[in-house]
């Protein structure tokens, strides 16, 4: 149960990060990021009287209120990264440095893992590292591969990927007695830090219909994304959690190849390939 909740987590991530950075090549990043958690905190909102009583503590509030700021800082920035960069490059590596920081963090409070579970959580990380590679175009003058800087909104999502990987620690360490109150706690803290920075630079909220769209769909695949993965790391081994949510690039880099044709290489489908694998391993030893 704990594998499929995670799964279907990576799978959301996934489509909600193709959906946010589509509405961010339209829009400015702000009121992407304000809509988007908008639309969560409503749905979290309507969905409160049908679930179960909750007991929340200071401390589920406190680390909610820190997967607001990291989560609300980290979406931003790989929004903006999806945005101005190449989707397929710059999900794996924000994901890179999402999984490792709940996972190192795993083993310094003491979780072990069987040998095969991680071989399979380095088969992970592997695979998102491999659907990171873009191949290098041919100079048409010299015809020959040359060198080139650093892609476009890779160094955003670095930074994405360490705000992000503090996020999933945040909500991983609520209590499950406090229910879905945290992610509310988060998704507070987010609206309104980005509401007030639309204020303080004067940047509209407005959006076309269409840009509407992607963002309402991205907002609602987000917050499912979230409630699944805040179950399964509350029942589960966070090392393992982490690490299949961290898978979610795969998503992504299908839904950019299939909605806006951008091309896979060999070594990215190699990853793909290398991270189904990683997730069988990890599903059939982690039991």
């Amino acid at each position: 149960m704990t594998e499929l909740l995670a799964l279907g987590s990576a799978v959301c991530y996934g489509s909600a990060d193709f959906f946010g950075g589509l509405t961010a090549r339209r829009v400015s990043t702000i009121a992407t990021v304000v809509v988007t958690q908008f639309v969560g905190l409503v749905l979290l909102l309507m969905a409160l009287p049908f679930l179960p009583a909750a007991v929340v503590s200071p401390q589920d509030w406190l680390w909610g209120i820190a997967a607001g700021l990291s989560g609300g800082v980290g979406v931003a920035l790989l929004y903006r990264a999806l945005a101005v960069g190449t989707m397929a490059v710059v999900a794996p590596i924000t994901a890179v440095c999402a999984a490792i920081i709940p996972v190192l963090f795993a083993f310094a409070m003491g979780e072990r893992l069987r040998l095969l579970t991680t071989v399979g959580i380095a088969l992970a990380l592997i695979a998102i590292a491999l659907v990171s590679q873009q191949p290098t175009p041919p100079d048409p003058a010299e015809g020959r591969r040359t060198k080139r800087a650093l892609p476009p909104g890779v160094l955003l999502a670095l930074l994405a990927g360490v705000a992000v990987g503090i996020f999933f620690l945040s909500l991983a360490r609520t209590k499950s007695a406090a229910g879905m109150w945290p992610l509310i706690a988060a998704r507070l803290t987010s609206v309104t830090l980005f509401g007030l920075m639309a204020l303080a630079t004067g940047r509209t909220l407005r959006m076309s219909t269409r840009a509407t769209g992607t963002a309402v769909a991205g907002g609602t695949l987000d917050m499912l994304a979230n409630a699944l993965y805040m179950i399964a790391a509350r029942i589960g081994p966070l090392s393992i959690v982490a690490t299949l949510a961290s898978l979610y690039p795969a998503s992504t880099v299908m839904l950019a190849r299939l909605l806006l044709g951008e091309r896979l290489s060999f070594v990215q489908i190699t990853g793909i390939a290398c991270a189904l694998v990683a997730v069988l391993i990890i599903v059939g030893t982690s039991g």
